[in-house]
């Protein structure tokens, strides 16, 4: 298990998780160590209560004795499950080592480590270990951007090879384990390297092409935070033609669920690309001829700037683009090595902006603020003051998040929740986060005050390199659009940056300098000495600000939001991985039976005993047909498992045994079979190895399944005779 948790290195941050990954496989090791003689069920509840003790000595709080559970520790367990949920929606890989991750990353791993030990010891079928351990590599393939690492392979290969050379004893099948391993693991190698359909990545890394080691896309807002905490910026294009600093769209958000956040919906039937998707707009603006060259963009979403005219270089029947949410997009991910397309990049006057008052040409969805909390409403209408419609209230918004006395500041590190509407505790309590959360809030704040708005996904302007700009990773973000008739839909950014990466449109600015312009009007007449009735010709406006949390309506905290995570792939491996344990449970069960029989003695022991020898040698293929005897059955399972003198010896003792019983009524004493039986079953294991499949559905089990239910269709259920010899 240790050797194989290399790949979780892609997904978790540090070295933490290690510690508590270590702790729990040793619990679990411990208890499958010291109570096998209990029985399998007895084992796996036992290892199921370790895995509960090393969480609650790790993570709960308000442990009876330090280290029970109680009820305060299952509440805190429930706590850690939701907040590594939304950790998970609002990351990506390598996530941090929060409290909420490593609690379930030591969950799994307790889990993973009771199915291996089920199988490879109590089922003793060590090759269908391999199930459950591919389940720690599966999450983090399918998660992580990058290529899991070349020795995280070739761990787990040793891991598993381990657990296979062991099982048929270290020493007699090391050399030739290993040398099987390594083999498989060269083939296993050399088919991803020539094979594209193989990898994350379409080749493994080394494995020759031009192409990019990884790919990178935009999920909604969960890639967005991943592509700005990576530590080494990833190129993702080169654009050409671009006259000045823009925004790069890849997608827009009108679906705002509370306390979830922004949605994607499905994009309306498109207009084939490539193509010409609209005549060049009657609006104020810059005509823009651009070359995009895609370095390491793969998604859904084809990003474009402004309004669109025409796209151009890009394989038919791929793409289509929905104009009215401005996005391009495609039936499945896919990377272009480059597209061309012209385009408006709106520059429209303040003055403009403020004639274009109104909802004229745009749906209603667009101010849909169904559930929002009361109270942010209440925010926007402070913030805006006696701000007029339209412009205005959109740059008072904008202003009180991102302007100079803004009381906001930029992090990745998002403020902790106390259980009150996220959007609401953002707004008056934490107060620090990324582009997500302003340009989120922001745009819940315009349709609060009447000001249609969607939140758009994509890249700010990049760096300028020569005759190009560069866009990489970092570049990732989250901005607003606001709808004014007869314009369109305008970019507003109310994320507070300090970087550089900001883009001030010129009607932001405009609107910038009128503020400072009226604030200086009025600091220069609070100056002149004047008689109280004196009027300053110059009335201050008054200042957006923060509202004060208690002075709004409390609202009742709402439910705890559940955990977006799809658990019907575990559940489903996990009952497929029972249901195929189950022959072998059933075989295990039937074993103990027997045998618990044998060390009674009595009436059933010699019946018992021998038909455990006969399910020994069905499972190997070696079936004793109903016709032989018990003596002609006997020289059978010397011949077929090539049985050693003192195992021949105690069958002689066994077959005097079961005749004495079934035909003189002398039945043997306590404990006086078990060891002729026992060595026997001994001597035909040895002889015969038993394969995988006689392991997890032996054919006594599915034998005497078929002669059961033949019993039945006859109208019988009883016990076939013996002929005795």
């Amino acid at each position: 298990m240790l050797l194989s948790c290399g790949p979780i290195t892609a997904v978790i941050q540090g070295a933490s998780w290690f510690g508590h990954t270590l702790a729990v496989i040793a619990a679990v090791t411990a208890v499958g160590l010291l109570l096998p003689r209990l029985g399998p069920v007895v084992t796996v509840i036992g290892q199921c209560a370790a895995v509960l003790l090393v969480l609650t000595i790790s993570f709960g709080d308000g442990a009876l004795l330090g280290f029970l559970p109680g009820p305060a520790a299952f509440g805190r367990f429930g706590d850690l499950v939701a907040g590594a949920g939304q950790q998970i929606d609002t990351s990506t890989a390598p996530v941090a080592a929060t409290p909420e991750i490593l609690f379930l990353t030591t969950a799994a791993f307790g889990l993973l480590a009771i199915g291996v030990h089920a199988a490879a010891v109590l089922a003793r079928a060590p090759a269908a270990a391999g199930v459950p351990l591919l389940a720690v590599f599966a999450v983090p393939a399918a998660l992580a951007d990058q290529l899991l690492p070349w020795w995280a392979m070739a761990g787990a290969a040793v891991g598993f090879g381990l657990l296979l050379v062991a099982a048929g004893g270290l020493h007699s099948q090391l050399t030739g384990g290993t040398a099987l391993v390594a083999g498989a693991v060269v083939v296993a190698l050399g088919v991803g390297v020539v094979t594209p359909f193989i990898g994350t990545a379409g080749r493994f890394a080394g494995g020759g092409g031009s192409g990019p080691v990884g790919s990178i896309g935009l999920t909604p807002f969960t890639a967005l935070r991943g592509q700005l905490e990576q530590s080494t910026p990833i190129e993702l294009f080169e654009v050409r033609g671009l006259t000045r600093p823009a925004y790069l769209r890849a997608l827009t958000l009108r679906q705002y669920v509370p306390d979830r956040g922004w949605e994607a919906t499905r994009p309306a039937p498109g207009i084939p690309l490539p193509g010409p998707v609209q005549q060049q707009p009657d609006v104020p603006g810059e005509f823009v001829d651009v070359r995009i060259d895609n370095e390491a963009f793969r998604d859904y979403w084809l990003p474009l700037y402004g309004e669109p005219i025409d796209v151009a270089d890009l394989p038919d029947s791929q793409w289509l683009y929905d104009t009215a949410s401005g996005t391009g997009y495609s039936g499945r991910p896919r990377q272009e090595d480059a597209w061309r397309h012209r385009a408006i990049l709106l520059t429209p006057s303040m003055q403009e902006l403020r004639a274009a008052q109104g909802i004229a040409g745009v749906g209603l969805e667009y101010l849909d603020t169904t559930g929002v909390d009361p109270r942010v409403a209440e925010i926007a209408q402070e913030v805006i003051g006696d701000a007029g419609p339209g412009f205005d209230r959109v740059f008072a918004i904008q202003n009180w998040f991102a302007g100079p006395d803004s009381e906001f500041t930029y992090s990745l590190q998002t403020a902790p929740g106390n259980g009150d509407d996220a959007l609401v505790e953002f707004l008056t309590v934490g107060k620090t986060g990324y582009c997500e959360q302003f340009a989120s809030a922001m745009a819940v704040m315009l349709r609060t005050v009447g000001v249609p708005a969607r939140v758009a996904i994509g890249f700010t302007a990049g760096t300028e390199q020569g005759d190009h700009r560069t866009i990489t990773t970092a570049d990732a973000h989250a901005w607003v659009e606001a709808w004014f008739p007869g314009i369109g839909w305008t970019p507003f950014d109310p994320t507070p940056l300090t970087d550089g990466r900001r883009i001030d449109p010129p009607y932001v600015l405009e609107a910038q300098a009128e503020q400072a312009g009226r604030e200086q009007d009025t600091a220069e007449a609070e100056d002149v000495p004047a008689p109280e009735e004196q009027d300053s010709g110059d009335p201050q406006l008054p200042e957006p600000s923060t509202p004060d949390p208690s002075r709004l309506e409390s609202a009742p905290p709402p439910e705890a939001p559940g955990i977006d995570i799809p658990v019907w792939p575990f559940v489903a491996a996990l009952a497929a991985a029972a249901v195929a344990l189950v022959p072998a449970a059933l075989r295990i069960r039937d074993r103990r039976r027997r045998f618990a029989a044998v060390a009674r003695g009595g009436a059933e022991a010699a019946t018992a005993g021998w038909e455990e020898l006969m399910a020994e040698s069905t499972d190997r293929g070696a079936d004793c047909p109903p016709s032989d005897t018990v003596r002609a059955a006997a020289r059978r399972l010397v011949r077929e498992h090539h049985l050693d003198p003192d195992a021949q010896q105690a069958l002689r003792r066994i077959i005097s045994a079961v005749e004495a019983s079934w035909y003189g009524g002398r039945h043997p004493g306590p404990g006086e079979l078990d060891a002729p039986v026992r060595a026997v079953a001994a001597g035909i294991a040895a002889g015969s190895a038993l394969s995988l499949r006689g392991r997890l559905l032996p054919r006594s089990v599915v034998k005497h399944v078929r002669e059961r239910r033949t019993r039945v269709r006859a109208g019988g259920d009883r016990p076939e005779s013996v002929t005795p010899g």
